[in-house]
Formats: structure tokens, sequence, C-alpha cells
């Protein structure tokens, strides 16, 4: 998975921001793209719907795990959310259709000790987040982008997508989530990356 690895100096298509609030809503340091850029660590995985699944587990009474017609068929809605790559691109108005993570988490018990949450992929991929920074509509389950299924080199077939954080913290490929009481971190944060990553604060790398 370590085989290629995106550094500070990656640059899109910059776009001029439309006029209204729209420079209001791209964080400090970002740069407005009409593009989409793909940003990997190492090859993109591929697993068959046939053999795909979704899993809860960890600090829960007992975890579920959801095949793929099992997921579609959990309640789900179209989000429109800004996104803000950690290597300086925002992207607005971004179509995406899934399904919340508190959707998901309706379906366990949580351990009281329960304080974040671990992402985990296809290919190996981890990211690390507070459990408070997933709840309350602020995260979701992607299979969906721009109407069509969402394209394997973006994440499909599924993808978190955390929208108040930068977009590493948006696991592709994602197959389910691991409740902890203690932190832990995921694949950038070991690499050097901030642990939190707020976009609005800049928390782009360890120490910032």
């Amino acid at each position: 998975m370590t085989d290629r690895f995106v550094t500070r100096g990656f640059v899109g298509r910059r776009t001029t921001p439309d006029a209204g609030d729209s420079r209001n809503r791209i964080p400090p340091g970002q740069y407005l793209t009409r593009d989409f850029p793909v940003l990997s660590a190492g090859p993109t995985p591929r697993t068959p719907l046939d053999r795909w699944s979704f899993t809860i587990q960890g600090l829960v009474r007992e975890p579920v795990t959801w095949t793929w017609p099992e997921l579609m068929a959990l309640p789900n809605r179209e989000f429109v959310v800004d996104i803000s790559c950690v290597t300086k691109w925002t992207k607005l108005d971004m179509h995406w259709r899934g399904v919340s993570v508190d959707t998901l988490l309706e379906n366990v018990e949580l351990d009281a000790k329960a304080a974040c949450v671990i992402a985990y992929s296809d290919g190996g991929y981890t990211t690390n987040l507070p459990l408070g920074d997933v709840l309350n509509g602020q995260a979701f389950v992607a299979w969906e982008y721009d109407g069509k299924p969402l394209a394997p080199e973006h994440g499909g077939p599924a993808r978190l997508v955390v929208p108040g954080r930068y977009f590493w913290k948006s696991a592709k490929w994602v197959r389910g989530l691991r409740v902890q009481e203690r932190d832990e971190p995921g694949f950038w944060e070991s690499l050097g990356y901030h642990n939190r990553g707020d976009q609005w604060l800049e928390e782009r790398y360890s120490g910032d």
C-alpha cells in the first residue's frame, strides 16, 4: 500500500471562486477546483460486490455486518457537501448518495467507553476519527457520486465521507468501522499527517 505517496506539491487546476458566498466556503490555504483529482497511496482495490461487506465492530455489544444488497436497503439520501483535500484543493457542492453513519450506528449498542472509530478499507488503509466527528450527520458512507456508481479510483464501491475534515479522513474502499476507547493513528497519521485534520484550522501535518 505504500509504493506511492501524495506530496505537499500536488497541484490541480485552479479556479477563481464565483461571486457570493463561495469565498467564505473555502478554508484557509485552499484553492477552488472544478476537477475531482485522484490521489491514492498504492493500487486501486476492486472487490466484487458479491464478496463485499461492511462491518461495525469493537466496543459494541454485538458486531453487525451488511452485505452490499443489505447496505443498499438501508435508509439513504443525497448529500451535497464541500470537500477539501490536504493537497490544497477544495471542491464545492459535491453530490453524493449514501447512508449516514448515524443510521449505521443505530444498529449497534455502543459501549460506554466508546470514544473513537477506526475506518478500515480494502488494501489495508486506516484512518482514525473521534466518535464525535462522525455523529449527528457529520459523516456518511457513499456509493454514488453525481448520480452514478462511485468509481473505483474515487473509492468505489463505497467510501466514508467526512466533509468537516481533510479528505484523507474520508477513507476510500471502506469496509467497516472499529469502535475503540483509545485513539490509534491511521495510515497517513502515522506518516506525519495531523491526527484530526480540521481544514478550517489548517491541521495538515503533525505540529500544525
